[in-house]
């Protein structure tokens, strides 16, 4: 099967048709093909949550030489920035990349559509230019949010930039049911009781219902979106 043809694949009937071990070999197979197809233009976004962490994990089994890139923000917690230094000494091939333009310190709350745009978007571009990427990979899912009901494994929504969603079909149960499997670090702020993670002002513990509902909690926010998997990355094209 091509990569191509899994956008018309019904995502829906694979989240409930599928059986754990199936979905673990269906990702190590997108990331394989993805990998035989870019080779080091293949590049992993790693967002320091539980589902970039099975991605990562995913990703090294089916080639060590995959490289990586993390966008930071000055608003993310202390215990995130430790886990990411961990993940860093471990992971030499990883970048960094952060935005230092200056910003209202109160913007997360009044504009947080801005703020991520600023801080995560364009830093996401810059990325995916400086690393040369013409596919990336995201640990994006569909299985149990609701504002993610439109997405498909393979997407090209920037020409020349593939975006490629390995875990799209999972539920957040087969996650952390990978994770335990593996023996996969996770960022410590989940044994806290945080299901989602993003910037402190952002996120907060909720209880029950769609994992993301306590993420974007400023004014204007769209819930649990901070734009990267809905506007253009690709700057220039090759």
């Amino acid at each position: 099967m091509a990569l191509e043809t899994l956008v018309r694949e019904d995502v829906h009937r694979l989240i409930d048709g599928l059986s754990f071990a199936e979905k673990v070999d269906r990702a190590l197979w997108l990331l394989g093909e993805a990998h035989q197809r870019y080779g080091d233009r293949l590049v992993v976004a790693h967002s320091l949550g539980k589902d970039s962490c099975v991605v990562w994990d995913l990703a090294k089994r089916v080639s060590p030489a995959i490289r990586g890139f993390i966008v930071t923000t000055r608003f993310y917690p202390v215990e995130t920035l430790r886990f990411m230094n961990d993940v860093l000494a471990r992971y030499p091939e990883m970048k960094v990349y952060r935005n230092e333009e200056p910003i209202p310190e109160n913007l997360p709350v009044t504009d947080p559509g801005r703020c991520c745009e600023t801080l995560k978007v364009q830093t996401t571009r810059r990325a995916i230019e400086e690393m040369g990427a013409d596919c990336w990979v995201t640990g994006l899912r569909g299985a149990d949010a609701g504002t993610r009901i439109d997405f498909k494994e393979v997407e090209q929504r920037d020409k020349g930039l593939i975006k490629l969603n390995p875990i799209l079909v999972w539920h957040e149960r087969e996650v952390w049911q990978y994770l335990c499997l593996h023996g996969v670090a996770v960022n410590p702020l989940y044994a806290e009781g945080y299901r989602s993670l993003g910037c402190a002002p952002c996120s907060r513990i909720t209880r029950g219902g769609d994992q993301r509902v306590g993420r974007s909690l400023g004014a204007g926010a769209c819930p649990g979106e901070c734009g990267i998997h809905s506007q253009p990355l690709k700057i220039s094209p090759r």
